[in-house]
């Protein structure tokens, strides 16, 4: 039964190409003069029989020496290339995505574009399978149904079976080629484009894209409502044309895909950064911590201020503008912990001292009463100036031992530094009402 479906898909394929030719015809012929009706009709007469299944048949076979069955083409990497493609029928599971991974290899056709239609004939699958199977079996049944005439059959199965025959190896100026080091010497690799593993990659997409069901499923998502299967995407994929607007004379799989291969993204993640609260953290001035890691940096250039020679009123300008960074560096880590998500985060840090847990876990006053009305007293703002002053001194003390109470009461002063802590809070109490 299978062997008789392949040998209607055969006349009818057959048939079908009569007709377009017919019609392509007689469109011509009724541009030209009623007088030339005879001759008209006797090149109409010639062309049905040309596509008399047994004629048609002979001229396919002997047509069939001019294509290539392959999996890996040449003329991807360039269309002018004459190298040679390859058909490995492969197969491997070593964990690798190639095309020794596919459990059924579709060929492609190389070679005349003018007889890939002959290439059509021997691929398409009929009930899973063809012609080519056939072929490659050695079953002739679908080719007998056509002829009682053995030499005849022989004739159409030896030119078909040139299309799996393939030339000597060759390479060519166009194609790629690299030089491989084995031992003292090299070899020369010839990277081939995996068309048959493109075309099993590219059914799958169009049924991922395009599919009846993912239209179902697209739908679903459209209008919100359940859909027992997943929405599968591929963000940031692209698209790769090759043959321009002749496809065909790529390959034939290449002209069924219409030339296009779509590009997975290979981008590396991005990875973000995950906030989690801290865990037993002593005090926001920690050494080692990330406020004290993030402000290494400007002590540094604080302390090449200071040191600077004479007391030109620069310095101290510089100075200021870099005690004024410090500060902004601070309220900028303190805000990552004042963070509405976190509400409660310092009840498990016991060893960070009250006054800071009082400026950096704001919204716990929205849980717990006494913690509230400890926060609207503000004296906790005085201790975190004292804590910002002493971090200060300790970082500068390596560079200059003498640093004391002066320089702390002027730190502990600033009005940058109160200035940022009243408007934080100004903003902290309207988002917290």
């Amino acid at each position: 039964m299978l062997q008789w479906n392949l040998c209607t898909f055969i006349a009818e394929y057959i048939a079908a190409r009569r007709q377009t030719k017919l019609e392509a015809f007689d469109k011509e012929a009724a541009k030209r003069d009623a007088a030339d009706r005879a001759a008209l009709a006797v090149e109409r007469r010639e062309l049905e029989l040309r596509y008399d299944p047994q004629t048609w048949l002979t001229d396919a076979a002997r047509r069939a020496g001019q294509i290539s069955l392959v999996t890996h083409a040449a003329k991807f990497t360039h269309g002018d290339s004459k190298s040679s493609s390859l058909y490995s029928e492969t197969t491997q599971t070593e964990g690798y995505l190639s095309s020794a991974a596919l459990g059924d290899v579709e060929p492609d056709a190389v070679g005349n574009a003018a007889a890939l239609d002959v290439a059509k004939l021997l691929q398409t699958r009929v009930e899973g399978d063809s012609l080519l199977s056939c072929l490659k079996r050695g079953e002739r049944s679908p080719l007998a149904a056509f002829t009682d005439d053995a030499e005849q059959l022989n004739e159409w199965i030896t030119g078909f079976s040139r299309a799996l025959t393939p030339g000597e190896p060759a390479s060519h100026k166009l194609a790629k080629q690299n030089y491989f080091p084995v031992g003292e010497g090299y070899h020369l690799l010839s990277p081939l484009f995996a068309t048959s593993l493109v075309q099993a990659y590219h059914q799958k997409m169009l049924a991922f894209r395009f599919g009846d069901e993912v239209n179902a499923i697209r739908k679903a998502r459209r209008e919100k409502t359940w859909h027992p299967q997943p929405l599968v995407l591929f963000p940031d994929s692209a698209e790769m044309h090759f043959g321009g607007t002749k496809p065909q004379n790529i390959s034939y799989l290449n002209s069924v895909r219409g030339g296009r291969v779509w590009l997975l993204s290979a981008q590396p993640p991005q990875w973000e950064f995950v906030f989690q609260p801290p865990v037993n953290i002593r005090s926001i001035f920690a050494i080692g911590g990330e406020f004290d890691l993030a402000a290494r940096s400007t002590v540094r250039l604080m302390i090449a201020v200071i040191k600077r020679p004479g007391k030109d009123v620069t310095i101290r300008r510089d100075r200021e503008q870099y005690v004024e960074e410090l500060i902004d560096l601070l309220f900028m880590v303190s805000g990552k912990l004042q963070r509405e998500e976190w509400q409660n985060w310092t009840l498990n840090c016991p060893t960070l001292a009250a006054h800071q847990q009082l400026w950096l876990d704001p919204w716990r006053t929205k849980t717990d009463e006494a913690f509230r009305q400890e926060r609207d007293k503000d004296d906790w703002q005085k201790k975190v100036a004292e804590d910002f002053a002493v971090w200060l001194n300790v970082r500068l003390r390596k560079a200059f031992p003498d640093v004391g109470q002066v320089e702390k009461r002027e730190w502990e002063t600033r009005k940058h530094l109160h200035n940022q802590l009243r408007i934080t809070e100004k903003m902290l109490r309207e988002a917290l009402k």
